[in-house]
């Protein structure tokens, strides 16, 4: 049995053969440029919104009642593993909805999985905030 090798037509091409790699300081700046690229397209989950919401009033919240640098920097932190737990989130609903748009369990346990962990964090920011907020008012 002889193999055939047959050369891939020009719209078959790999992505890699296609997409230009960058280096050095224009890969930062594509970096950046993909990173605000995810910004957009998570700023239209309402999920987000909420959080940035939570995180505007978390922040008066801790200037009104005086909190430490290090309180504002453990919020700070826990914010930002929120959001990225979040795009995380919708990156899995995404992929899961592209590759199996039926309802499937697979798919089902992916996206709540992702929930979950959208949640812990959620539970943690709350935890956190409601021991810095009876810390400063209750205890000070």
């Amino acid at each position: 049995m002889v193999e055939r090798h047959e050369k891939p037509r020009a719209a078959e091409k790999l992505a890699a053969e296609t997409i230009e790699k960058k280096t050095g300081v224009a890969h930062l700046f594509a970096a950046g440029r993909y990173s605000a690229q995810g910004f957009r397209r998570l700023i239209l989950e309402a999920a987000f919104r909420h959080e940035l919401l939570a995180f505007a009033v978390g922040l008066v919240m801790f200037v009104a009642v005086g909190a430490s640098r290090f309180e504002f920097l453990g919020f700070i932190v826990l914010m930002l593993l929120m959001f990225c737990v979040e795009a995380l989130n919708t990156a899995i609903e995404e992929l899961v909805d592209r590759i199996s748009p039926e309802i499937s369990t697979v798919g089902r346990n992916a996206k709540d999985l992702g929930s979950f962990a959208v949640f812990c964090l959620i539970m943690s920011n709350v935890a956190f905030v409601a021991y810095v907020l009876v810390e400063r008012l209750i205890f000070n």
